[in-house]
């Protein structure tokens, strides 16, 4: 039996519907890989090691930090540029400060400027892999640990890079369970075996 006229149209509406939300579904995951695959949008490369290949010719790192306007903390980089021979390790310290009266959880959104380089910064090491959190009045150093691939100088367009931005943002999110219930001033229950 054959669908007539009003019955197809709806169904090839639902069909349409389906097929819309399930790619914005997916979109969001998708392009998240795509950025680390390929270095779009500023995306930084991750490895375990340091490089095995060091060169003579060097380049500018410059740090950069912002909050979020709904971010309490204050945030800094401890030092403004860097520069490094092309796959020499670097350390780099941002500093970020709790004036507040209570505990706060924030975690690092981050980029590379230009574009271009993203696939060639690589961290080993950064405080934006985890959550962090600072009690009320806390200063701590947060240590990002990076070096830039030396291939840097051989591709079409980011050969021409002397200078990269590596910038962080940090956004409060909700504090782990313990605590919580530690800022609330609950008593935190442990189980003794």
């Amino acid at each position: 039996m054959a669908l007539q006229g009003p019955q197809k149209t709806v169904l090839q509406l639902v069909g349409v519907v389906t097929l819309m939300g399930a790619l914005a579904w997916a979109s969001v995951p998708f392009y998240s890989w795509f950025c680390r695959v390929t270095g779009f949008g500023g995306t930084t490369d991750v490895a375990e090691s340091a490089s095995d290949v060091i060169l003579d010719e060097t380049i500018k790192i410059r740090f950069d930090a912002n909050t979020d306007p709904s971010m309490a903390w204050e945030f800094k980089p401890v030092e403004n540029v860097m520069e490094l021979r092309i796959g020499e390790t670097g350390l780099a310290f941002y500093e970020a400060y709790n004036p507040t009266d209570r505990v706060i959880a924030g975690t690092a959104s981050y980029n590379v400027a230009p574009f271009e380089a993203g696939n060639f910064f690589t961290k080993i090491d950064c405080f934006c892999f985890t959550e962090q959190i600072l009690k009320p009045g806390e200063r701590v150093l947060m240590p990002v640990t990076f070096y830039v691939d030396p291939e840097i100088t051989t591709d079409r367009d980011a050969k021409y890079v002397h200078r990269i931005t590596l910038s962080y943002t940090f956004h409060e999110t909700d504090l782990p369970e313990d605590y919580a219930a530690l800022d609330s001033g609950s008593p935190v229950q442990t189980t003794v075996n």
